[in-house]
């Protein structure tokens, strides 16, 4: 595989995970989920090809886990605020509930 094939690959990646980091910021899941297929395949050719095994790719592979990790942190944060407005609208309907019950 040529360099410039390779590059473009691990591209594609970083691109991907941008992307939905910018995706899970703005609160579009099912965008998130679209893309992480595509970066699925996309890190099934790149560990099939072994580029970032290869010591002149070791700036690429730092920049995607940081990206991977980046993205897993935006994720977590928006579960943690999703479970949090959960916990907010559960409580409104156990006040609304008792006082229904009280008229």
């Amino acid at each position: 595989m040529s360099t410039d094939k390779q590059i473009h690959l691990l591209d594609d990646l970083q691109s991907l995970l941008e992307k939905q980091i910018e995706l899970v910021q703005q609160g579009n899941i099912s965008g998130v989920e679209i893309l992480s297929k595509q970066a699925s395949s996309l890190v099934v050719e790149i560990a099939q090809t072994g580029i970032l095994e290869l010591r002149e790719f070791k700036n690429r592979r730092e920049q995607l886990r940081k990206s991977y990790k980046d993205l897993c942190l935006t994720l977590a944060v928006q579960q943690a605020e999703a479970a949090k407005e959960l916990r907010r609208v559960r409580k409104g309907r156990k006040t609304i509930e008792a006082y229904r019950g009280n008229i």
